[in-house]
């Protein structure tokens, strides 16, 4: 998953996009914005499945690597065992909503019987060479009402027209073609700004407008994820981390295409900006495992529980959604560790967030926007979800959770920043009777603010 541009990113300083976007808040609430961004319905229903899984499957399962180098042979792809439903039941019991499957990696092997290479499982002993992995994948997801997502890479280190710019993007937009016709609905198309050296050392230029454009045609109710949109970014980091402001507003121009290196990416792409003009939600991505790929010399080190549970604080809770790497041994099955350790993440989620200690709470709401809450009875809690209603847009910039108890004094429970779809704040445990959330400043006259109270 890796690639040589998001290593180059990593080493640059940002530049405080989102200290000086702050600049244009006003205390109280007070809005100043010019624009305020709305999230389209393929957005809307992409922020609200909250958990995706991403599938990292290919040669590289087989060879033990993480990039291929684009010559293997493609008989070395044999799974014995391969079944698309066992990882779309693992992902729907877990609780995830959509998965995401990597059609070609940068080896360039394809996982579909393309036409513009040989480089395919159709060159592969699997299914006696009639295989289709995509297709597949693509029945399991709809028949178990998952949503399917392909990440196409656009680095190819196998196919020789790579580095000959137009000739390869011929190539690439004849791939993207076969696969957002092919198969039925797709709901998210991945990119990433991967562009390694083709041969003699020739670079290639991406020709994004016509990539971008291509699925908007084919797949319209699509969203399309990279570095820069158009409709999902990253959010900077491959740790499971969203940024803390985490705007789903933008500056297209600090993210002008995918595998920008320039000052300040890293910092918007965490953080994104209250004044940008463009909705584009940052999508959290992490593996379960220290690699992208099956290895089984990782079977011991797959992440725990607890772990996984940090990982929902630090994407969904802050106002991302978590895209979860999970591959497929050599025998095309989730590890039983994997499995267990996704059912286990659902059953701590559901503990954690099982009773609402709000619901019947009585709400009262101010002219600037802050919520107060008056419980039925005393209650002693410890986490809090936040939420804005994002059809509306994004507005809280800076906010203050406050809680009194019987005596009726009020005191500061947790202070943060953005609010966003979601934000989980964790406190030490404190009994109260009312609580309050305090809009402290805001990008935009904040709409209603939603308050759940866990213990």
């Amino acid at each position: 998953m890796t690639d040589p541009g998001r290593l180059t990113r990593r080493s640059f300083v940002g530049v405080g996009l989102a200290s000086l976007a702050a600049c244009a808040l006003r205390r109280g609430g007070a809005s100043i914005a010019p624009a305020h961004p709305r999230p389209s319905a393929a957005q809307l229903r992409w922020q609200r499945d909250e958990l995706a899984m991403f599938l990292h499957f290919g040669v590289n399962t087989f060879t033990d690597r993480e990039w291929g180098d684009g010559r293997e042979d493609p008989a070395i792809f044999a799974p014995t065992a391969l079944d698309a439903m066992q990882w779309a039941r693992a992902a729907r019991d877990a609780g995830f909503r959509a998965l995401i499957l990597t059609a070609k990696h940068h080896d360039g092997f394809c996982l579909w019987p393309t036409e513009t290479t040989q480089h395919s499982v159709a060159r592969s002993p699997w299914r006696g060479g009639g295989g289709d992995v995509v297709r597949e994948f693509v029945d399991a997801c709809h028949a178990t009402g998952l949503r399917a997502g392909l990440y196409l890479s656009p680095w190819d280190r196998n196919h020789p027209a790579y580095g000959d710019s137009p000739r390869y993007n011929d190539v690439y937009v004849a791939q993207l073609t076969e696969l957002l016709t092919r198969y039925g609905r797709i709901a998210e198309v991945w990119f990433d700004g991967a562009n390694g050296e083709g041969p003699d050392g020739r670079r290639q230029v991406y020709d994004w407008p016509r990539i971008w454009g291509t699925v908007r045609r084919l797949q319209p109710e699509a969203v399309i994820f990279s570095d820069a949109g158009p409709d999902v970014r990253w959010c900077g980091n491959e740790r499971g981390v969203a940024g803390d402001p985490n705007w789903s507003t933008i500056d297209p121009a600090a993210v002008p295409y995918p595998g920008a290196d320039a000052p300040g990416v890293t910092d918007a792409l965490q953080h994104g900006a209250p004044g940008g003009s463009v909705w584009r939600p940052a999508e959290v991505d992490v593996s379960i495992r220290p690699g992208w790929f099956h290895h089984a010399s990782e079977d011991g080190k797959v992440r725990t529980v607890e772990n996984l549970v940090e990982l929902y604080f630090t994407s969904v809770g802050r106002n991302g959604k978590l895209l979860l790497n999970v591959p497929p041994t050599r025998e095309g099955l989730l590890h039983p560790t994997d499995v267990a350790r996704l059912a286990g993440f659902r059953e701590a989620r559901e503990r954690m967030f099982a009773r609402d200690l709000a619901a019947a709470a009585r709400r009262g709401v101010s002219r600037d926007g802050s919520v107060t809450l008056e419980l039925p009875r005393a209650a002693t809690i410890g986490i809090a979800r936040l939420g804005e209603d994002i059809a509306r847009g994004q507005s809280v910039a800076r906010y203050a959770l406050e809680g009194a108890g019987d005596d009726g004094s009020w005191h500061t429970l947790v202070e943060g920043t953005t609010i966003g779809y979601a934000k989980l704040d964790r406190f030490p445990a404190t009994t109260v009777r009312r609580v309050r959330l305090r809009v402290v400043e805001s990008a935009g006259a904040p709409g209603p603010l939603t308050v759940q109270l866990f213990a």
